[in-house]
């Protein structure tokens, strides 16, 4: 009866592994798109794809980086409750 409940929390923990696996991809590609964002001259210009499209629009550096920071923070909570 043992081995029946091991093998119930086997695939609920590969997945696990695997939802956390692709949030640490997100987390790190986030991660770098701070820094790149935070490493740009002030007189640098900052485009935002829309979403479903392959149309940008020109945005402001300020808020995109702190929107981007957010996002990490919210990325990196998700990543800890998991």
């Amino acid at each position: 009866m043992s081995s029946k409940n091991s093998q119930r929390t086997e695939p609920e923990t590969q997945e696990e592994l695997a939802q956390k696996e692709e949030l640490n991809k997100k987390i790190k590609e986030q991660k770098i798109l701070v820094d790149e964002l935070s490493n740009l001259r002030k007189n640098r210009r900052v485009y935002t794809q829309q979403p479903n499209s392959n149309i940008f629009f020109l945005a402001d550096r300020e808020e995109t980086l702190s929107s981007c920071k957010k996002d990490l923070d919210n990325m990196r909570k998700e990543y800890q409750d998991i």
